[in-house]
């Protein structure tokens, strides 16, 4: 299209040239008017591009016979400024008469167009002069949506874009530990792409948004009150920006009046300028408003004459003067400019090298700059993507120093692209320590993050493990289960062994119930030689010796099979203590029944034409015993056969340490066993109460009726005190019954004879045995008893 009604504006600065180059910058900021105020920034950028053109003109190695000119615009920040100095740049001033049916053919007036500083005015100039296939080069527009060759094919630019700025800011906001987070944008397309990018790469590490704001310079006091008073009731203690250098400028000094201090501000590389707090002046020529800004004086012709300035003398000296527009630190940003305009240089190069029938196979546009720094855009028109961290340290005059504290390069392993310098010399300046801005403290090793509801996931409680989980790391979102023979300290930070708990000899319990076992077993030791003793005796023979010595064989082990019981279990005594006790009770409880059985069946044998004795005599009593028991011997070997009992590690009963126990295995094996001890006793006891009444003397079957009341008595509260004591103590109340029902036997069966054979030795004589009124013959108790 062609421009039908020229431009008014004339460029601010000009000069003519064989290759013309456009420049297109903001030296004045459009509040009020666009003389409202002056901006130094801009004004630098324009001079790195005369600087540029001037040193390609006065060199012979580009360009040679062919020299540069350009026209310089001001577009006030306005982005209809910008689109009319664009048209002005593309078709001249000049007004042009073309019919409307006449197609528009005539050549561009200039070849590129260097600037616009701002993302939105260089959407906007860029898909005007697309058309005119006129390059627009950009220092400082950063939006990543104008890598979009589709829409923007002629755009480039000398800085990085935004998509690698927004993830490096994020990752620069979590190196310093700074999860929760404040976000301010411009309410342009700069601001609302960058920080849409930073959003989503924050919550990828990590990072919560207190709040997100757009602000716009030319916003309504009520908005910007709002502004305001958001950062105000917030928590998070940085604040982080996606602001032109106007509309920082503008915030900043609302801000300034509430006295909102100790926040720490991370912004994007628009702050560069941001220390260049724009003045108020009203003068008409360029220069004459830098130099008075510079030095705050006034010439006498100038139309921002103050009452309160002094004269300009044109003579100030630069060298002395502290300003950040002669800030050396800020070369680089200005660096931009410089590359952009050499950049159009070796273009037109190859374009004359082309245009003269010099082929250049596949070129694309790469060069070296005169201070080494290699150059070329890549298929988006960008530049790799390498920033400068900085960090603003004001010092005691009043001026801000641009220090550099770090590097961050897109194109190194995502470990490495972000370099910072230790943090307390970054900060040392002006902070003791790094600031925090979290919304919940680290939760320390020991504790689990759980989310506190209706909250971004930044904020949370820590709950401490519990028992038998750990976590070892700070903010860990979950506590790890301990390996089964492992629990938790007291810290919940680390697995500690588990302490194994068994019955031992060594320990209070153990020792008594063994000095008891010993005792028990040195008790029945005694009675057996006092019993061999005087085993000539009548109360010795008439209370069936060898049944009497076999219950005393079988009480003994009785008393040490308990000692199986006590100690680390192995698979071996595992094995032992349960076939033991339950086979050496069986031959107990059988010599027992077999006395029993004796005395009823003496008694019974008087009665008239009884024979009864013959069929149960010494042999049928040693039978007897060795059948109960041999049935016992079976039920073990079956038992061990099929699922015998072996070691195990209790991990469930008590969390904190590990019982050793013996698993039954088979707990049908483990009932039978018991079972069967149970039915012996039981029929014993009936037998023995049939028996209570005969005539006593020298009838025991009333001291095996009480034996028996004590033997049952034990074993059957024994079922529920077992089952319900835990660890050690469930093998400690087995060992109390087994030594408890052996006890009872002994002193019921044995302690009263032993008692008549040493104080009472009157009373051991046959006479006394068989005594008055006996309803049998002396024939059959002298058969039955050897008398």
């Amino acid at each position: 299209m062609c421009q039908r009604r020229g431009d008014p504006e004339n460029p601010q600065l000009s000069k003519d040239g064989d290759i013309l180059l456009g420049g297109i910058f903001a030296f004045h900021v459009q509040i009020f008017n666009c003389a409202s105020s002056l901006n130094l920034g801009e004004f630098q950028f324009a001079q790195a591009m005369l600087f540029a053109i001037e040193e390609i003109n006065n060199s012979t190695d580009l360009l040679p016979g062919i020299s540069l000119g350009y026209e310089l615009y001001d577009t006030c920040g306005s982005v209809a400024r910008s689109v009319r100095v664009a048209l002005a740049l593309t078709n001249g001033n000049e007004a042009v008469s073309v019919p409307s049916d006449v197609p528009c053919n005539r050549p561009a007036k200039v070849q590129a167009i260097i600037g616009e500083t701002s993302s939105s005015p260089c959407m906007a100039v860029a898909t005007v002069i697309e058309p005119f296939y006129i390059p627009l080069i950009s220092p400082f527009a950063t939006c990543a949506c104008l890598s979009d060759k589709t829409k923007y094919p002629s755009f480039l630019r000398t800085i990085p874009s935004d998509y690698y700025q927004s993830r490096a800011l994020a990752q620069l906001v979590k190196h310093f530990g700074w999860t929760w987070v404040g976000a301010v944008r411009s309410n342009d397309d700069y601001g609302n792409n960058g920080m849409a990018t930073f959003r989503e790469t924050a919550q990828q590490l990590g990072i919560c948004l207190e709040y997100s704001v757009s602000f716009f310079r030319t916003d309504p006091p009520n908005k910007i009150q709002k502004i305001i008073d958001i950062v105000k009731i917030s928590t998070s203690k940085v604040i982080v920006t996606f602001l032109s250098y106007f509309d920082m400028d503008v915030l900043i000094n609302h801000l300034s009046q509430y006295n909102l201090t100790g926040y720490q501000w991370v912004g994007s590389e628009a702050w560069i300028f941001g220390s260049q707090i724009p003045v108020s002046l009203w003068g008409h020529e360029l220069f004459t408003e830098i130099w008075e800004t510079l030095f705050s004086c006034k010439f006498k012709q100038s139309s921002s004459s103050t009452e309160n300035q002094r004269e300009c003398t044109g003579h100030e000296d630069l060298r002395g003067l502290q300003h950040s527009f002669i800030d050396m630190s800020l070369m680089p940003i200005f660096n931009n400019v410089y590359k952009g305009v050499y950049a159009v240089a070796h273009y037109c190069k190859v374009y004359i090298i082309l245009y003269n029938n010099i082929y250049i196979n596949n070129y694309k546009l790469h060069f070296i700059t005169k201070e080494g720094e290699e150059v070329y855009f890549n298929e988006n028109g960008d530049l790799p993507a390498k920033y400068e961290i900085i960090n603003w340290q004001p010092t005691e005059n009043g001026v801000v120093d641009f220090v550099t504290v770090g590097l961050y390069d897109a194109s190194l392993p995502a470990d490495k692209q972000l370099s910072l310098k230790n943090k307390s010399l970054v900060w040392a300046q002006n902070l003791k320590q790094v600031p925090v801005s979290v919304c919940s403290e680290k939760c320390p090793p020991g504790t689990r993050k759980v989310l506190q509801k209706g909250k971004p996931v930044c904020c949370y409680d820590c709950i401490r493990c519990a028992e038998g989980e750990i976590s070892n790391i700070t903010d860990s979102i979950t506590c790890v289960q301990c390996q089964p023979e492992f629990g938790s300290n007291e810290r919940r930070d680390a697995c500690v062994k588990k302490e194994a708990e068994f019955l031992s000899y060594e320990e209070i319990m153990g020792a008594l119930l063994t000095a008891a076992s010993l005792f028990g077993t040195c008790m029945t030791a005694v009675v057996a030689f006092i019993f061999f003793r005087y085993r000539k005796t009548p109360i010795v023979r008439a209370n069936n010796s060898e049944l009497s010595f076999l219950l005393l064989f079988s009480l003994t082990l009785c008393f040490l099979c308990s000692l199986t019981f006590i100690g680390r279990p192995s698979e071996w005594s595992c094995m032992l203590r349960h076939t033991a006790f339950g086979i050496t009770f069986v031959l107990c409880i059988s010599c027992v029944l077999g006395k029993t059985m004796v005395v009823l069946m003496a008694f019974r044998a008087s009665l008239p034409g009884s024979n009864v004795m013959k069929w149960f005599g010494p042999t049928q009593q040693r039978l007897s015993v060795l059948a109960f028991t041999l049935i016992q011997v079976v039920i073990c070997i079956l038992w061990l056969t099929i699922s015998p009992p072996f070691p195990f590690k209790n991990f469930k009963e008590i969390k904190d340490k590990i019982i050793l126990e013996c698993a039954l295995g088979s707990t049908v094996g483990f009932w039978a066993v018991l079972g069967y001890i149970g039915l012996l006793a039981s029929f014993c006891f009936i037998l023995a109460f049939l028996a209570r009444k005969l005539p006593d003397n020298f009838n025991e079957a009333k001291f095996i009726t009480f034996s028996m009341l004590i033997f049952c008595a034990v074993w059957i509260t024994f079922i529920p005190a077992y089952v319900s004591s835990p660890g050690k103590f469930s093998v400690a109340v087995e060992i109390f019954a087994i030594l408890a029902s052996s006890f009872g036997l002994l002193i019921c069966i044995f302690i009263p004879k032993c008692y008549i054979i040493l104080l009472k030795p009157e009373k051991n004589t046959k006479k006394n045995l068989m005594g008055k009124g006996a309803s049998i013959t002396v024939r059959n108790i002298k058969n039955m008893y050897e008398l």
